[in-house]
């Protein structure tokens, strides 16, 4: 059985984030994530940017991935990869949808993964439950259908970030947007042993979530739900919030920057991540003119995680 599908292309590195935005923004057919890698690593070459901690760039051709909960039609990819075109002044290649089998497309993922410290946190699946050091605050997350492993670097520099300001025995009103497996909800339940409000726009994260903190110990703490942005009255009910983590992509980032700031409590902390270093002005920008602060950052190969407060 497939109930996912994926649409994928290459195009020219400088012409990535147009294609990107241009399906991130799409109404129909709605995205569920998109991604962008190096066709062929190691192949492109490298070139000078002006940011001081990023001082190269790899470019050439790079692969452009979405995946969608059904097959997209075929007119409206095509019109969607005709805007970007237009928009970016280059072609895409190699343009083709294909289905994602139910059973491989997390788990093969994963295959060979070791488990993951980040702060206090250890990220491992069930078959490495030997390996838990002793100390850690361990969170299981296996394969399953459902972004957010604590391998990504957006993943671990969030919880690295949860590790660092959440305090046990400290109360807490916490936000989780884009929880996809629910790793960084469950990390603050286990740590603070709050409540946490987690949402994502997939059903299915929303399902996994719930397994994952019954799995973890903490399903008591956790309210998992399906909601685009701040649209499920649930979420507007709760504010304003301690803290709000949003590990999700730098489009939605930036359009949801006034609704951060309209439910953020004055003095919280906003850990927003999932965005490229490239990404990072525009991001930190929009939040700004919204009156939110730049505390910190962490940079993690092409990825940084920002903390901002009220």
């Amino acid at each position: 059985m497939t109930s996912l599908w994926k649409l994928s292309f290459t195009v020219p590195y400088e012409a990535t984030e147009t294609f990107s935005d241009v399906l991130e923004a799409a109404i129909w057919p709605e995205v569920l994530a998109v991604s962008t890698t190096e066709a062929e690593p190691g192949s492109s070459p490298l070139v000078k940017t002006a940011s001081e901690w990023n001082e190269v760039e790899a470019h050439g051709l790079w692969r452009v991935e979405a995946l969608y909960a059904e097959e997209p039609e075929e007119d409206a990819v095509r019109e969607l990869i005709a805007r970007a075109e237009t928009q970016a002044g280059a072609k895409a290649e190699g343009v083709h949808v294909d289905p994602v089998p139910d059973e491989d497309w997390v788990t093969r993922s994963l295959e060979g993964l070791e488990p993951v410290r980040a702060g206090r946190f250890f990220v491992y699946g069930s078959h490495d439950a030997e390996k838990v050091p002793a100390g850690a605050i361990p969170l299981l997350v296996d394969a399953g259908q459902a972004f957010g492993t604590g391998h990504h670097e957006t993943t671990a520099g969030c919880l690295e970030y949860v590790s660092e300001l959440v305090r046990p025995g400290v109360p807490l009103n916490v936000l989780d947007i884009g929880t996809g497996t629910g790793v960084l909800a469950i990390a603050v339940a286990k740590l603070a042993r709050v409540n946490v409000l987690a949402s994502d726009i997939d059903p299915v994260a929303v399902e996994v979530t719930k397994a994952n903190a019954k799995a973890n110990g903490v399903g008591p703490f956790i309210t998992a739900l399906t909601a685009k942005g701040f649209g499920h009255p649930d979420l507007r009910a709760r504010a304003p919030y301690d803290l709000i983590i949003a590990n999700i992509l730098a489009r939605p980032l930036v359009s949801l920057a006034p609704a951060f700031r309209a439910h953020l409590r004055p003095g919280g902390t906003l850990i927003l991540s999932g965005t490229l270093r490239t990404q990072e002005n525009m991001v930190a920008g929009a939040m700004r003119m919204q009156g939110l602060k730049l505390v910190s950052r962490k940079p993690k190969g092409d990825w940084v995680t920002l903390r901002m407060e009220a």
